[in-house]
């Protein structure tokens, strides 16, 4: 069989064993080609048309019968791609990912490659928190993107923070991207002209209808219902409580809610915001500015 035919087969089984997507990728084929290709050693970018396609090279049996291994793991263990590959992949960046932590799929990702974020800074912008860091992706992204800042990445999980520290040394980020193990912001200290948070806020119905492959991932990562809640918005609620007095003047948090757009306008009715676009619209990521949280202190809980 050749490459193709082997991604074709591969997608097939994917999609007849109703598997579910997310963690990088969003059909059969793109995930079966995944697969496929690093098991073959390939780049994901491989061309699989055009006068430099490796679509029709022959695959060896041996290697045909790693790959079908490869598949039927993927779809007995309903596992995402990434862990079998530990590898993920984020605005082109390979992070090393592994069961510790969460597949990265940050939509503030793109927000800080693209520069979608970089009318609220200012040349002032030194010192940055990635809250929830989990595999470490959102502040890797941040110190390359931005080479003057400094980013401290903290996550509840030393687990999650151990895969971090992968990934900043990968980078050879050491001396720019610190790591800390936190619980919110209540170890934190310092003040920070940028705070990035992709924390966990899927709401309990939601949590309760994850596919599998989900539910492979740390559930503290995903569940928004830590404190006993429903909406999804208990470190969320806490989060906008203490952020202030960790943002410096004219500092700005991103912050990633996914699908709970109603549920935090339900918490936070007064609050003002900035719905920032991403591709996958206007209402999964906003930003809000320390002078919105101080003004409106009264629409926060405590």
């Amino acid at each position: 069989m050749t490459v193709v035919e082997l991604i074709e087969a591969g997608a097939s089984q994917l999609a007849a064993a109703g598997v579910a997507f997310g963690h990088g990728t969003n059909n059969a084929f793109d995930e079966a080609a995944w697969l496929v290709l690093w098991q073959l050693g390939l780049p994901l970018d491989t061309p699989l048309d055009g006068p430099t396609s490796l679509a029709d090279q022959p695959v060896s049996d041996e290697k045909q019968a790693q790959i079908a291994s490869l598949l039927s793991t993927r779809i007995t263990a309903r596992k995402p791609a990434a862990y079998l590959t530990r590898e993920a992949w984020l605005q082109g960046v390979a992070f090393y990912v592994d069961e510790r932590a969460i597949v990265p799929r940050s939509l503030i990702a793109e927000l800080l490659v693209s520069g979608g974020i970089d009318y609220w800074l200012t040349e002032a912008t030194r010192n940055v928190l990635d809250l929830c860091t989990g595999n470490g992706s959102l502040a890797v992204l941040a110190a390359m993107t931005y080479p003057e800042v400094a980013v401290l990445a903290s996550d509840i999980s030393a687990d999650a923070l151990a895969v971090a520290r992968i990934n900043v040394n990968k980078y050879h980020l050491q001396d720019r991207v610190g790591l800390l193990v936190a619980d919110g912001l209540a170890s934190v200290d310092g003040l920070f002209d940028l705070i990035l948070c992709n924390p966990p806020y899927v709401n309990s119905t939601s949590m309760a209808a994850l596919p599998p492959e989900y539910k492979a991932e740390p559930a503290l990562a995903l569940d928004g219902n830590s404190q006993g809640g429903h909406d999804g918005m208990d470190f969320i609620r806490q989060l906008l409580v203490d952020a202030p007095q960790h943002m410096s003047e004219g500092a700005v948090l991103v912050l990633e809610i996914g699908n709970e757009r109603i549920n935090f306008e339900a918490v936070f009715p007064r609050l003002e915001v900035v719905w920032l676009q991403t591709s996958a619209g206007d209402d999964q990521v906003l930003l809000v500015t320390r002078e919105a949280l101080q003004a409106d202190r009264d629409a926060l809980p405590g």
